[in-house]
């Protein structure tokens, strides 16, 4: 008995991702569609509905009463609404979308972020035109003559990974909301979302001192300290000279102060604690990378069978958070 009513409970949802996918074989693939009348559907509202009813009845009551200003009254109404029909029709025919993601947007599983719309209305205006993601709220918006707009669609994914744009709708009720007119459309473009950043998360790693390039610092204990040595180049302040060492090989100076020294910081899958779930640990590096693309100091990512360079910048932050989003599910090393 229960069986059959989940089977039964399901089939209004079955129904509507069958259809779902028709529609979707409607509109060409790519990043942007235009709404046409192959790809746009309309039936009546549930006012539609009552209106219709209504409608009958007016119909009824002045067939059976002979009411002439009851038949002009039903014909008026009617008239009205069949001209509605086309109305909300032509209000989304024409309409083109672009799905369009700016390059500092970020996407975490989990959290509320946006998708990015560009929505433009030829030739003339739409109003009252709603957009949505699959199973998320309604937004509305107007469109002036051959303008266009940008518009941010908010959307919170589920997971982390490299994974499709989510299954859109548009609709309008415009003018009369007896009718709805809408479209169902998936963009052909794949998201990279990012895993959950941990919050609060725990410092990250300090940055350490750079090699610098084209020589290896020797490092030297004089007296209880430890100085960096490098071969003496000209121009170096004589007091940084080892006389020492000068006597029985080639002049040795010590290396710059610490303030000019590169620092760069490494976050590192291995320094994590190992008794953290796969998922707790990028979470961790997550946060760590968010952390870091904001301090001047070159950070970089460890990470088992990946390894990304120190670096700054924006690309080189979305490198270590897609390199973290596409993370394969392993035993931790």
């Amino acid at each position: 008995m229960s069986s059959t009513r989940k089977v039964f409970t399901s089939l209004p949802g079955r129904l509507r991702d069958s259809f779902s996918r028709w529609a979707q074989t409607r509109h060409l693939p790519g990043a942007q569609t235009l709404l046409a009348h192959r790809n746009i559907y309309i039936l009546p509202t549930p006012a539609g509905w009552f209106f219709g009813l209504t409608l009958l009845l007016l119909l009824v009551a002045s067939i059976n009463y002979q009411l002439n200003l009851g038949y002009l009254l039903t014909f008026l109404l009617a008239g009205s609404a069949l001209a509605s029909l086309q109305i909300t029709h032509k209000n989304l025919r024409g309409v083109e979308l672009v799905a369009h993601m700016s390059e500092d947007a970020q996407l975490h599983a989990g959290h509320l972020g946006s998708l990015g719309l560009r929505l433009h209305s030829p030739g003339r205006q739409r109003w009252g035109v709603q957009l949505a993601t699959d199973k998320q709220g309604w937004h509305a918006l107007d469109l002036g003559c051959d303008a266009t707009a940008r518009f941010t669609l908010p959307w919170t994914p589920a997971r982390r990974g490299t994974q499709l744009w989510p299954l859109m709708m548009i609709e309008t009720r415009y003018p009369l909301g007896l009718w709805r007119a809408w479209s169902v459309w998936q963009p052909a473009v794949s998201l990279c979302v990012y895993p959950t950043p941990e919050c609060p998360a725990p410092s990250p790693p300090s940055p350490m001192p750079a090699p610098a390039s084209g020589q290896s610092p020797q490092r030297s204990s004089v007296g209880d300290e430890f100085d960096e040595l490098r071969p003496y180049q000209r121009g170096d302040p004589l007091k940084h000279v080892v006389w020492k060492r000068g006597a029985t090989e080639d002049l040795i100076v010590r290396a710059a102060t610490p303030s000019a020294t590169r620092l760069e910081n490494w976050l590192d899958w291995a320094d994590l604690p190992a008794a953290l779930a796969v998922e707790a640990r990028l979470s961790r590096l997550c946060a760590w990378v968010l952390i870091a693309s904001q301090r001047p100091q070159s950070y970089g990512l460890r990470l088992p069978g990946r390894v990304i360079p120190p670096g700054n910048g924006t690309a080189h932050t979305r490198q270590c958070l897609c390199a973290l989003a596409g993370f394969a599910i392993v035993k931790a090393c």
